[in-house]
C-alpha cells in the first residue's frame, strides 16, 4: 500500500496543483484581455459575450472539481492506513494518527485550489457582466437574455 501514499502525494497532489497553475494562468490571461478590449470592435453582442466567455468554463471545472479530487486522495490514504493498520502485529496510535492526518492533506490541497478558483472565476465573471453591459449602453440596444432585441 505504500504506492497509494505515492500516487496521493506525487499523482493527486500533484494534478491539483497543476489544475491551480492552469486556473491562475487562464485566470491572468482573461484579467489582461478584458483589460485591452475595445468594445467598439464589436458589433454583436453574441460574439463579444462569446469572446469574453473564453475559456472562463475552465476554471470553473477547476473550482468545482478540486475539493473531490481531494477527497478521493483523503479517502484512498484513510484506506492505505486501515490495510497498514490490518497488516500490523500491533496497533500504534501514532502511526495511526499521522497516517490519518497524511491523508487529509489532500483534502486540504483540494480546498486550497478550488477556494481561489471560485474567487477568480466570479470577479472575472462580473468584469465580463460589466463589459456586456457599456457595450449595449453604447449600442444603444436592449436586449433580452439571450441577445435578442426587444
Amino acid at each position: 500500500m505504500e504506492y497509494l501514499k505515492e500516487f496521493i502525494d506525487y499523482g493527486l497532489i500533484g494534478f491539483l496543483i497543476l489544475m491551480s497553475i492552469v486556473s491562475l494562468a487562464i485566470g491572468i490571461e482573461r484579467y489582461l484581455v478584458y483589460r485591452r478590449v475595445r468594445l467598439q470592435d464589436f458589433t454583436d453582442h453574441r460574439e463579444l459575450e462569446i469572446y469574453l466567455t473564453s475559456r472562463l468554463h475552465l476554471i470553473a471545472t477547476v473550482a468545482s472539481n478540486a475539493p473531490y479530487i481531494g477527497l478521493l486522495g483523503t479517502v484512498m490514504g484513510i484506506m492505505a492506513t486501515f490495510y497498514t493498520m490490518g497488516l500490523s502485529d500491533s496497533l500504534d496510535p501514532k502511526k495511526i494518527m499521522a497516517g490519518l492526518a497524511l491523508a487529509l492533506k489532500a483534502t486540504a490541497v483540494g480546498l486550497l485550489v478550488a477556494i481561489p478558483a471560485v474567487t477568480m472565476y466570479n470577479l472575472l465573471l462580473r468584469r465580463v457582466k460589466v463589459l456586456l453591459l457599456q457595450w449595449e449602453s453604447k449600442n444603444d440596444k436592449s436586449l433580452d437574455h439571450d441577445g435578442k432585441r426587444i
